[in-house]
């Protein structure tokens, strides 16, 4: 049954973190189009306006009800909160330039958040901190600062403040009573436990209702385990394997949102003695595809030239129907800061199932592989990811992954960057490339992107004036003249991220040196496609592009 009316719901650029429950159930709070927060009773009665002002997101209720703490973004980004029966709203955090995620202690007393200073990013260094959900007092930090990345606040009933923190070397989950110096590591695990935070509402961990235990999410190379931790005897069990995520323990049961290389996203409940059984509650409109059988991706490396090992997953095709050794795709992520885990992929079974080989490569820079091979992108966007994808190709050519006259570079957004990077530093590597509302001017990109990623290029490539060089250097737009692999670059006209200008700046570089080059702008699309018909449409372009200038090349 369909509850709410309009306006409709919102999230923040990169969702996450549009709603939250009243504790009884019986409502839900949710950020709207218009910029406030509305109440939206389950009977379906009509909704209820709590914040005029705005635009706020990430509500969250208090245990009680009776309040809701929300991040509020006009002249800067803060946490608020307000009576959700009316009433003036309270300031709550102070100073910082972003804040996130507000959670509220088992007493209703504090409010706490992620927060993080420009130019960092918040997994460059970012806090925990806290205070009185009233207003007063001062806030108090829990957890984080310089070079620490810290996400996910969420509090025990007993009062333990749970997070994700990478002090380690990895993004684990934490520990804190209300004295800071009473922090400690819950699981010192050589994995991941969490994603870089894009986007409000991450839920890689959760709390049992008795506060003796916590599951988390646990990334093994891009392949996922949920995991749960005994407090006191310090035992981890393995509850099923996926990449899952939206943990919510209630009750007897566990749920989560879980997909794999074969399984379609669903929700799923871990029920029973141990939590042992499994059962989908739902499952994504793909159900089925499993049945298709796209096949788990084999773990590989390869090393750099500077010596450094690069991971990546390199899905293989189940035929040779177009030659053995196969035609390859590398298929770059965007992010950068981001990792393509092992999900269901409509895409890359797109590819695989008409006889292609696709590689997935974690270039320096990529999560899910500790802090140190994240943070060795610091200011060398645009080389070490463009390195690193090199040598994966050099790689898959020279152990027969692919046919070496028929390999495609494929990326979109910051992987858009790397495939045109690529081209132009490598042109006799690739048959062709694929963008996919790349960047390519990033001293335009310096200007015009929007406020989170505002600061973004600073660690990425260094602060302007000074890097200013590096910023033409490595701009894909100032390169475009030497591309003579053909071409394809898809974008979508409304894009707010990337400006559809930088693709049209490139093809007519590329035209103007005789290069080869298609590009087709989605009108009303923005960074990324919203409707299925595109997706539709750039599947079927593109293999009517790789078809004509790639598969007229076989193996000797």
């Amino acid at each position: 049954m369909v509850t709410s009316d309009p306006p409709p719901c919102r999230s923040r650029p990169y969702g996450g973190g549009a709603f939250d429950w009243l504790p009884d159930g019986s409502a839900l709070v949710y950020a709207s189009v218009d910029g406030g927060l509305w109440l939206q009773p389950v009977t379906g009665a009509p909704p209820r306006r709590v914040v005029e002002h705005g635009p706020a997101s990430a509500p969250a209720v208090s245990p009680d009800g009776s309040r809701v703490a929300y991040v509020v973004d006009t002249h800067h980004v803060a946490v608020a909160s307000l009576d959700i029966d009316g009433g003036w709203p309270v300031l709550v955090s102070s100073g910082a330039d972003f804040c996130l995620d507000p959670t509220w202690s088992p007493d209703g007393h504090q409010v706490v958040w992620q927060e993080w200073d420009v130019p960092a990013m918040p997994w460059d260094a970012s806090r925990i901190a806290a205070r009185h959900a009233d207003g007063s007092g001062q806030v108090v930090v829990l957890a984080g600062g310089d070079d620490v990345a810290v996400s996910q606040p969420r509090f025990a009933c007993d009062g333990t403040l749970g997070y994700l923190s990478d002090a380690t070397g990895w993004s684990n989950v934490w520990a804190v009573r209300p004295r800071r110096e009473d922090q400690r590591v819950l699981c010192d695990d050589a994995h991941e436990h969490g994603g870089p935070t894009w986007g409000a509402g991450a839920r890689t961990f959760a709390w049992s209702p008795d506060g003796a235990s916590v599951a988390f999410c646990r990334n093994e190379g891009g392949f996922g385990s949920l995991q749960v931790l005994d407090r006191a005897s310090g035992e981890v069990v393995e509850l099923g394997r996926g990449v899952h995520g939206g943990l919510s323990w209630a009750g007897t049961a566990l749920v989560a949102v879980r997909s794999g290389a074969r399984t379609p996203t669903e929700v799923v409940v871990y029920s029973g003695p141990g939590l042992g059984s499994r059962q989908a509650l739902a499952q994504g409109p793909l159900a089925g595809l499993g049945a298709a059988g796209l096949g788990e991706p084999e773990v590989v490396s390869w090393t750099a030239e500077d010596g450094v090992e690069v991971p990546g997953r390199l899905y293989r095709p189940g035929a040779a129907v177009l030659g053995d050794p196969p035609p390859l795709i590398a298929w770059v992520h965007g992010g950068p800061t981001a990792q393509m885990e092992v999900v269901c992929n409509p895409r890359v079974a797109y590819w695989v199932d008409r006889g292609w080989a696709v590689l997935v490569p974690d270039h320096r820079g990529s999560t899910g592989h500790g802090r140190a091979f994240t943070q060795a992108m610091a200011g060398r966007w645009g080389e070490l990811d463009t390195a690193d994808v090199a040598a994966g190709l050099r790689a898959a050519v020279a152990w027969g992954w692919g046919d070496p006259r028929r390999l495609v570079a494929m990326g979109a957004s910051a992987g858009g960057f790397t495939v045109l990077n690529l081209l132009a530093g490598h042109p006799d590597l690739c048959a062709a490339g694929v963008d996919l509302y790349g960047v390519a001017d990033l001293l335009e990109l310096d200007e015009t992107t929007h406020r989170f990623e505002a600061h973004y290029l600073h660690s990425l490539v260094g602060p302007l004036p000074g890097a200013a060089e590096a910023y033409r250097e490595r701009s894909p737009v100032r390169r475009a003249g030497t591309i003579t692999a053909p071409l394809l670059i898809l974008h979508g006209s409304d894009d707010k991220v990337v400006p559809v200008s930088q693709s049209h700046a490139v093809a007519e570089r590329v035209r103007a040196a005789g290069g080869q080059v298609e590009l087709h702008v989605y009108e009303g699309e923005g960074h990324g496609w919203g409707r299925p018909e595109t997706v539709i449409d750039e599947l079927g372009r593109t293999e009517s592009f790789l078809r004509r200038h790639v598969l007229r090349w076989r193996a000797p």
